[in-house]
């Protein structure tokens, strides 16, 4: 998944962007007038032209790059993220009321402007942005109606582990000058308000009965204390002290030290002591036994409204649920295949059983685990030509996941380039639990994480300059995470999957996307517990019972996200199906995959709308 979903920030504030990963915001150009000639002699005022109006378009770049600026100003997490470092020493106390206030008059303020413009007359990417500006404004507004911000704190996205990614030199917060360093002693200044508030919203969804699931918040604990340490030099924050660069003077550097040794052990460890001892003594014996978000007040309208937002689709909840179903007996089919092929005799339980205990399937060590993801690469983009036009300049790198946030972390993340060259884009491995890590579920997890996948589809989307920000550095998941899942479907041509038991792992994936459409409904819209979404996983598919644990406790802390994967894969393998029987041998795969791609991500009605009209036009073109 992409390392966007693991941080999230103020939907009101972003629309319906996902949180910040990637490139450094667009910075405004100050033009200045060219000098005249002083030779030069001007004709008279009757003779010059007036300058032409602006047209609509003009006028709604303008207002869509004044929107970005005010965002990043508002918001200067984002603006981190983005790699603009021009507010690294801020934290605004984006959890409290004053600040979601704050948000809500920002978006309908920027709507207004937008709607005032309006779409008559607008075509092409001009029209396209308009309706998804407009369209995203309108479900984080309505989305405000919803007490998320009452639940603040769980196992997969919080302040605590948020900061402690920000403050340990390993994130976008840069340490690389003396400045750098102060500013983000500045931002850290902010960290104990903020959790107070993070305290104070959970204490207010305490009263309402707007908590956590049980299970979720006993996973936070251990998060907060991989994190709090006796002595500064103990803890994570203390890494970019230990890294700090030589070329700071020696002077600067023992003031720096000396200044975080303070700011840690006087401000951040109380702080994050006071959080965990709240959540240990208060909330968790209030949190909840229920699991599923329909079991608060108004969590079935408040589902319905998440599983929109994640597909971007007008699918409820029980027809997915109904599609998971189709497509789990489907992919079991395709796996008995397979089973044929490896001359495996038992059922599909046994060979699940064979798939997750056999050593063959482990890897040795941490290093191996890496090493093979590495090796990837080249032999992959040997033959990425064959079915890409448009690749990305950015490079990439991959790298274990954290020891402080591994445990709840998924198997990979990505996290995009920044645009000034200064970031390659990341592929986080997950080397917590090394046996769990299979050697077949490698390739799909490349393809889907690395290239094709999020690598190719979001360092694109950041070098589509002439769209508005918004829209290069925002994005859907169903598109996203459809792609990175259809990537993995390419594995084949690509080089990959040479054997049953590679190509299984494949099928085990798609399998887990597929599962998720029945759990996540489950969970969330008929009251399945917990166990039954564990029970589900452990029957249909090759997981581990860890595995299976970290995804039913994963769909409990995002409802709704989980839908995205299959709905968008499903969604551009039937484009692709359309465009292949309508063109025959006229279908270009490059120019299909280039079509996808090339407008950034976009909902999934946006995008077969603009596959439909590609389809028309190569039709139109003489044979």
């Amino acid at each position: 998944m992409s390392l966007a979903r693991w941080l999230v920030l103020p939907v009101a504030l972003l629309l319906a962007l996902p949180p910040p990963v990637a490139e450094a915001a667009r910075k405004k150009a100050t033009q200045r007038p060219a000098a005249r000639s002083t030779a030069a002699t001007p004709r008279p005022a009757a003779a010059r032209a007036p300058a032409p109006a602006p047209s609509k378009a003009q006028r709604l770049q303008k207002i869509y790059a004044d929107y970005w600026e005010a965002s990043l100003r508002l918001n200067p997490l984002q603006a981190t993220f983005q790699g603009d470092g021009r507010w690294n020493d801020q934290l605004p106390n984006y959890l409290s009321a004053a600040f979601r206030q704050q948000g809500r008059e920002f978006t309908t303020e920027w709507l207004a402007r937008v709607e005032a413009v309006g779409e008559d007359g607008l075509e092409g990417q001009d029209l396209l942005s308009y309706r998804i500006f407009v369209r995203n404004a309108r479900d984080a507004l309505e989305g405000e109606r919803f007490p998320g911000w009452m639940q603040p704190v769980n196992q997969f996205n919080n302040p605590a582990t948020l900061m402690a990614m920000l403050g340990s030199g390993a994130s976008a917060q840069p340490f690389r000058t003396a400045a750098d360093y102060d500013a983000w002693a500045r931002r850290a200044l902010g960290i104990p308000a903020l959790f107070d508030q993070a305290i104070a919203n959970m204490r207010e969804g305490m009263a309402a009965g707007v908590v956590q699931p049980r299970p979720l918040m006993q996973k936070v604990l251990p998060q907060l204390d991989a994190l709090i340490r006796p002595t500064a030099e103990e803890t994570l924050f203390w890494n970019p002290i230990r890294n700090m660069p030589e070329d700071i003077p020696t002077a600067e550097r023992e003031r720096i030290a000396a200044d975080y040794k303070r700011l840690v052990e006087n401000r951040l460890m109380p702080a994050y002591r006071r959080l965990r001892g709240f959540i240990a003594t208060e909330y968790l014996p209030a949190s909840r036994a229920s699991d599923g978000l329909g079991a608060l007040p108004g969590g079935g309208e408040w589902y319905a409204y998440l599983v929109r937002q994640s597909t971007t689709s007008d699918l409820d909840p029980e027809r997915i649920h109904r599609i998971g179903l189709e497509e789990v007996e489907r992919i079991h089919g395709e796996i008995a295949t397979v089973m044929k092929q490896a001359r495996f005799r038992g059922s599909m339980q046994k060979f699940f059983r064979f798939m997750q205990t056999d050593k063959r399937f482990q890897f040795a060590d941490e290093e191996a685990l890496l090493a093979f993801h590495r090796s990837l690469e080249p032999k992959v983009m040997a033959r990425v030509p064959e079915y890409f036009s448009l690749l990305p300049k950015a490079g990439f790198e991959v790298r274990a996941v954290e020891p402080y946030r591994a445990q709840s972390a998924a198997g990979g993340s990505y996290m995009r380039p920044s645009g000034d060259g200064s970031r390659p884009g990341v592929f986080y491995v997950n080397t917590y639990d090394l046996p769990s890590r299979k050697t077949w579920d490698a390739e799909d997890l490349f393809l889907h994480e690395a290239i094709p996948g999020h690598h190719f589809q979001l360092a694109l989307q950041q070098e589509l300059h002439d769209l508005p920000a918004f829209r290069r550095f925002g994005g859907e998941t169903a598109f996203t995470e459809g792609w990175g899942l259809y990537a993995e479907s390419l594995g084949r041509d690509l080089g990959l999957y040479q054997d049953p038991y590679s190509y299984f792992g494949y099928l085990q994936n798609e399998l887990w996307r597929a599962i998720r459409l029945v759990v996540d409904t489950g969970l969330h819209g008929k009251g399945w517990t917990r166990q039954q979404v564990i029970d589900y996983m452990l029957e249909n598919s090759a997981t581990s019972q860890a595995e299976a644990v970290a995804e039913a406790e994963r769909y409990m802390a995002i409802p709704g996200q989980a839908l995205a994967y299959k709905t968008g894969e499903l969604k551009i393998v039937q484009l692709r199906r359309k465009a292949q029987a309508a063109l025959g041998e006229r279908f270009d795969v490059r120019a299909f995959h280039a079509e996808v791609l090339k407008d950034g991500s976009v909902p999934l009605d946006v995008l077969e709308a603009k596959i439909d009209a590609w389809i028309d036009a190569r039709q139109g073109q003489p044979g």
